[in-house]
């Protein structure tokens, strides 16, 4: 029996990925391409945050370097251009207009009040009227933001503290009635369904069984190979059980096939390919596929959807620190992680100073063992002088540097 080694583990999860390519072969992206890579990657999550750009443009950026953003923007909200759209997959994301129909059974589970959170927010006195007035207002008026929608209660708390109206527009955008039309200054802009959705759109209500099949497919296409529970996790966003008898089903007919192959931690696992990437796999084995391009990753990057995968396949851990208390993080608020070929090498902390197109590294890490020579120094180099033109920066600083050496080859690099 072939057992695969770590090197092509990590190969074929990093071309099921579009992380493969060098950097010597990148062209400028048009939107053909963005559209292609969504749709390879299935959907790209939406994140708030944008000490930099926002983590759904790093993620293309990172597969398909210097791009213009506003075309991603095009291919979602441009009515002419849209192939793209605004829904929920377990998370905010931006999802390809030819898997709108396996959203349609989510939106009726929601319609049925089984979504624990808008049910106990609809029991309060006044919600279902409330929902009624938004909706009319929208179907009257055009589309809305939910500035447009006035309130005077007292002041909100968090972020996710929305006030009333927006928590309508939001129920209504989730059950699928209404949709992003726009974004104004990241504002969304809400409309009915029937004036945002192309007509050209597929809107045939999928049997359970048969969405499950598709996006159980869909994840393993997108992640190459991976460990069985890991399938779903991908496909739903961090839920993990397969739907039952979804899986067995697959791996009767053949379309899951399951291989043997050596994890980070040198032990044998059973793990999982789609049938229609076993050549693929054959030929990183072969090696006639590596892993050559040196970019950079989001921390909301697909890559590392799948909880424990960091640590499986590249014994390095992918922290969150946006929600961490300063004095507790490790690494910093914003950390980017460094890929070189098939290895996370380190990760930084970066600001984009816009006013004065400074984009400045609060911290620059190695992992530990991994030494900042020449190869390593001049890769990292490319990647950072494209992502300073991807972000308008002309100066690139560097505050702090573990080692101190790799800061200083960096800069001299650049």
């Amino acid at each position: 029996m072939t057992v695969y080694p770590l090197s092509a583990v990590r190969t074929m999860a990093l071309h099921a990925q579009g992380l493969t390519r060098p950097n010597a072969a990148d062209t400028t992206p048009d939107i053909r391409d963005i559209k292609r890579m969504v749709e390879q990657l299935n959907y790209v999550q939406i994140d708030t945050l944008n000490l930099i750009q926002r983590a759904q443009y790093i993620v293309l950026w990172s597969r398909l370097g210097s791009y213009t953003p506003t075309d991603l923007d095009r291919l979602v909200y441009v009515p002419e251009e849209r192939v793209l759209f605004e829904g929920v997959q377990g998370v905010a994301a931006i999802l390809p207009l030819k898997d709108y129909r396996y959203q349609l059974p989510e939106f009726d589970k929601r319609r049925e009040g089984l979504v624990r959170w808008y049910t106990k927010w609809l029991d309060q006195q006044g919600s279902h009227e409330l929902v009624s007035v938004v909706y009319e207002r929208i179907k009257q008026e055009g589309a809305l933001k939910a500035s447009d929608f006035v309130y005077d209660g007292p002041r909100r708390g968090s972020w996710w503290d929305w006030k009333p109206a927006k928590v309508a527009l939001e129920y209504l955008f989730t059950r699928g009635d209404l949709m992003i039309a726009n974004r104004v200054n990241f504002q969304r802009v809400y409309d009915l369904t029937e004036r945002v959705l192309p007509g050209w759109v597929d809107t045939r209500m999928p049997r359970l069984q048969e969405r499950d099949r598709y996006w159980i497919e869909q994840g393993l296409l997108a992640l190459g190979i991976c460990l069985p529970n890991q399938i779903a996790e991908y496909a739903y966003h961090m839920r993990r059980a397969l739907p039952k008898g979804v899986r067995q089903e697959l791996l009767d007919e053949g379309v899951i096939v399951p291989l043997q192959a050596v994890l980070a931690d040198g032990q044998q696992y059973e793990m999982v390919v789609h049938h229609g990437q076993l050549q693929i796999m054959q030929q990183v084995a072969d090696g006639a596929i590596r892993a050559e391009r040196t970019t950079f990753l989001s921390f909301f990057d697909n890559l590392f959807w799948c909880r424990g995968r960091d640590l499986q396949v590249w014994g390095y851990r992918n922290i969150i620190e946006s929600y961490v208390k300063a004095e507790n993080r490790k690494y910093g608020y914003f950390c980017q992680s460094i890929l070189h070929k098939d290895r996370i090498v380190g990760r930084f902390d970066p600001k984009l100073e816009r006013k004065t197109s400074v984009l400045r590294l609060k911290a620059l890490y190695l992992e530990p063992g991994v030494a900042p020579d020449e190869e390593l120094v001049a890769g990292v180099a490319t990647a950072m002088r494209d992502f300073l033109s991807f972000h308008k920066a002309k100066e690139l600083v560097i505050e702090r540097s573990e080692p101190c050496e790799f800061g200083e080859k960096l800069l001299k690099s650049i």
